[in-house]
């Protein structure tokens, strides 16, 4: 703890500390432990959306999704043809950043199986839900849907880069603290609030794992938009919130962008010194394909071969949440997230009233500024992408008809 965060916690903060010093030392019971002044705080530590990896070949038995390598080598091969760097190069990054859903010539693997992580977002079994590893019913997760079959994000490059970035990047820096608390055992409300912190995490030796008992301030200015309140209660030692939309920070790279999901709601396990469990909800797929491509270059995506805009038109396809009330396309998609945090003390500003002016709201991302249709994505002439498409729809047709000849043949 900094000496000047000791000077400003005071003699409350000293018992505080006392007081978890005292529980983890002895083998006292969950359910005999209550913060003093009924609040305790955690900070976010480890963050990665929740893909169930068990057995590869059950949940991708179509293979693995190619990336941006591999498309780049179908749509412009190298076949003595001159090709200019504004058709090739330029022309993939201008799809890269102003996707459509018009069709690919790529097929995508989307992740099978019964068996998905997440939560019941709508409280009902359907048929395109998955069956936890627990055995409930009913899970919303057509992310994991998106992201199962692609490198990066079973344990790959994007899925650690993320993650690694929670603990460095102090931009990352998510709180959240608990208020009202009777036990962590058991308490039938709590106040949870949201705040961005400002200083580093504590961390171990190896500089690896992170401890409890660090400190952070809050950031009333820059992550004022981060300041959100939720619901909740604590059963059997697991904190539950009620739905909230929820913004929080993600950045990669020292590149600041942020995340967005609809209807969120907290279920975490926990302890004086730690919490950890899930955040489920309807991710902004425009918001989370801006964060993507923010973070990382086409360069990083191709580590874990995740190319950009076959993802963007599976997030389309698959999204299943919150119409647009002008094409009736769903813009979010069902998710979950696998978090982790340690308990921290926070040090609120002396005017609490700034906490409180959150006037800021942040909105989900509504999508470039000038899309294209996938009408005119097909239409531009110098666009591989969409001519390859093209003939790749031609092919199947002939041969449709084809066969279609051949069987009254006979």
């Amino acid at each position: 703890m900094r000496a000047n965060g000791l000077s400003n916690i005071g003699l409350a903060g000293v018992a505080v500390a006392a007081t978890l010093l005292a529980w983890s030392a002895s083998p006292a019971r969950a359910d005999e432990f209550t913060p003093p002044g009924g609040t305790i705080a955690y900070v976010l530590t480890s963050l990665h959306w929740a893909t169930y990896q068990k057995d590869v070949k059950s949940e991708c038995p179509q293979g693995m999704n190619p990336g941006p390598r591999e498309e780049f080598k179908a749509l412009f091969p190298n076949n003595g043809q001159g090709m200019t760097l504004l058709e090739t190069q330029l022309r993939r990054e201008i799809d890269n950043w102003y996707p459509t859903t018009a069709p690919e010539p790529f097929p995508y693997s989307e992740a099978g199986g019964p068996i998905a992580l997440g939560m019941n977002l709508d409280g009902q079994d359907g048929p395109h839900d998955f069956t936890s590893p627990n055995g409930q019913k009913g899970i919303d997760n057509q992310l994991y849907r998106a992201l199962g079959c692609i490198y990066s994000y079973r344990s790959g490059p994007n899925d650690f880069f993320d993650n690694e970035e929670i603990g460095k990047d102090d931009y990352n820096r998510l709180i959240i603290e608990l208020t009202g608390v009777q036990s962590l055992e058991n308490s039938p409300h709590v106040a949870v609030n949201i705040y961005r912190g400002l200083d580093p995490l504590l961390t171990d030796a190896s500089g690896n794992g992170f401890l409890p008992g660090g400190t952070e301030r809050i950031d009333t200015r820059w992550g004022r938009k981060f300041i959100q309140h939720f619901e909740g209660r604590i059963v059997d030692g697991v904190l539950t919130t009620e739905p909230h939309d929820f913004t929080f920070p993600w950045a990669t790279f020292n590149l600041p962008a942020d995340e967005f999901m609809r209807a969120a709601r907290f279920r975490l396990d926990l302890t004086p010194s730690k919490a950890e469990g899930m955040i489920g909800g309807y991710a902004d797929i425009e918001t989370w394909y801006l964060q993507t491509m923010k973070s990382e270059s086409t360069h990083h995506q191709s580590y874990g071969q995740l190319a950009q805009p076959s993802l963007y038109k599976a997030f389309r396809r698959l999204a299943d949440a919150y119409p647009d009330p002008k094409t009736g396309a769903n813009t979010a998609i069902s998710s979950a997230l696998l978090a982790q945090f340690v308990q921290v003390y926070v040090l609120h500003p002396q005017n609490r009233a700034l906490e409180a002016a959150n006037t800021r709201l942040q909105i989900p991302y509504a999508g470039p500024p000038f899309p294209r249709s996938p009408a005119d994505e097909l239409a531009e002439g110098p666009s591989k992408l969409a001519s390859t498409a093209a003939a790749a729809r031609a092919s199947a047709a002939r041969g449709s008809r084809a066969a279609g000849a051949a069987s009254q043949a006979r």
